[in-house]
């Protein structure tokens, strides 16, 4: 710099110091000479005042000069490279005070004039991003610079299958200040099967109108700002995976309709066939009553089966001739039921019986027990010396029994059921009863003999 000087003494006019030019990051000097017009020895303090003060020395910053004499001192300005150095004028004052006359203290001004120096720092991420069609990233973008600037970016790409949109566009940012940008790339065409494609791109942040400036005017930038390196990882719409197990499930369902179906249909219609032929009947179910229940069920729900209708007390039998049993000698009979309604208090056991009338004999077909209020508890039903079956009551609500050739009991013989009430049910009222409560019906061919 162009050193000026400038004299100091009681009543001495002096010079201001002239303008300074510096940029953030450099350094610039300047010289000012002090003179002692007084008569004695002064010692002089010199000292930075104003904005610049921070980052501006003198050297010496004390001088001591005899009558009539000068000393020049250096003037050394270092801005920091920082955003908070605006570029533009700032005020710069030297105080210079002698030590003997203080009241003569003076201040020599000038004006520094600081230089643009432009530093953009821009980040990108995530740096790789996968999707079927689009990518969403995000540019984080900072002016560290000193003065304000309008961002560019411009992207790029070896091909031309990729969009690019950024949201904003030009962001125009603040010395020090910071910006985030949204960036959406997108592909034309999907990827439908195969391997995922990998599409790389680049990033370039440029401050708006570099492009028209010559060269030498941005000599301040300290190196060039490298693009920014990313890809997009465009996945298929139909994994390979997927491809596989629809290629399973298709073996699958060929498989099916080929092999395991008509075998399926094949073995069922042998079993309904199976299912609907008559079976023979052994020579020993012919014989009188050697079983209960040996015989086929007449009706659907016999042979120990729940029936689904709800019975009360079971009525007296109408009037029907019957085929004499075989096995003795009738001279008639006709069809007959008979009643038994026992009740049984907690925790008690009874017995209800019925007694086949003299001369007569009673081929049972049939039984039927309801146990209509739900009671619990045990009943055994038996003909004769003969045990037919023993129940648990909580097991059913109408329970029938069935016989094709019939079981017969002799003149004089009872027909018993035995029940032990363990906790009476609920009826249809609603409210527990205080009792057990069973019914049997019992009904078949009455015969009279003959001698």
């Amino acid at each position: 710099m162009t050193p000026s000087t400038a004299s100091s003494g009681p009543g001495a006019p002096g010079l201001d110091i002239p303008a300074v030019t510096v940029t953030p990051g450099d350094i610039a000097t300047t010289t000012l000479t002090v003179r002692n017009d007084s008569d004695i020895v002064e010692a002089y303090d010199l000292r930075v005042v104003g904005d610049c003060a921070a980052w501006t020395t003198v050297e010496p910053a004390r001088v001591s000069l005899y009558p009539g004499t000068s000393e020049t001192v250096t003037l050394r300005l270092e801005p920091p490279r920082s955003p908070e150095i605006r570029a533009g004028e700032m005020p710069l004052g030297v105080r210079v005070l002698p030590n003997e006359h203080p009241d003569a203290v003076r201040v020599l001004e000038t004006t520094v004039h600081i230089g643009e120096f432009h530093e953009l720092k821009t980040e990108l991420s995530p740096r790789r991003r996968r999707g079927w069609l689009r990518g969403r990233y995000r540019l984080a973008v900072r002016n560290q610079g000193n003065t304000a600037v309008q961002v560019r970016f411009t992207p790029g790409q070896a091909g031309e299958e990729l969009g690019f949109a950024f949201a904003p566009a030009q962001p125009k940012l603040e010395p020090g200040e910071s910006a985030e940008v949204g960036l959406r790339v997108r592909t034309a065409k999907p990827v439908w099967f195969g391997d995922p494609v990998v599409w790389p791109f680049t990033v370039d942040t440029t401050e708006a109108g570099d492009q028209e400036e010559p060269a030498e005017s941005r000599w301040d930038d300290p190196v060039a700002r490298p693009p920014l390196d990313a890809e997009f990882v465009q996945i298929p719409i139909f994994p390979k995976w997927l491809l596989v197990l629809l290629a399973a499930l298709l073996a699958l369902l060929l498989a099916w309709f080929t092999l395991v179906r008509p075998a399926v249909r094949s073995a069922a219609e042998e079993a309904a066939t199976e299912a609907v032929q008559p079976r023979p009947t052994p020579a020993g179910e012919q014989e009188a009553g050697e079983s209960p229940g040996a015989g086929a069920d007449s009706r659907p729900g016999g042979g120990g089966q729940e029936s689904g209708a709800e019975a009360g007390a079971a009525g007296s039998g109408g009037d029907g001739s019957g085929s004499p049993a075989g096995g003795g000698t009738t001279a008639g009979g006709q069809q007959s039921s008979a009643t038994i309604d026992l009740k049984t208090g907690t925790g008690a056991t009874r017995t209800g019986t019925y007694k086949v009338p003299e001369n007569s004999v009673f081929g049972v077909t049939d039984i039927v027990v309801a146990n209509f209020q739900g009671d619990e508890g045990v009943m055994t039903i038996s003909f004769g010396d003969r045990k037919i079956t023993t129940i648990a009551l909580e097991t059913f609500r109408n329970q029938d029994y069935h016989w094709v050739t019939p079981i017969k009991i002799p003149e004089n013989d009872t027909v018993t059921i035995n029940v032990t009430c363990a906790k009476p049910g609920t009826p249809a009222t609603g409210r527990q009863a205080s009792e057990c409560h069973e019914v049997l019906n019992v009904s078949g061919v009455l015969s009279t003999t003959t001698q």
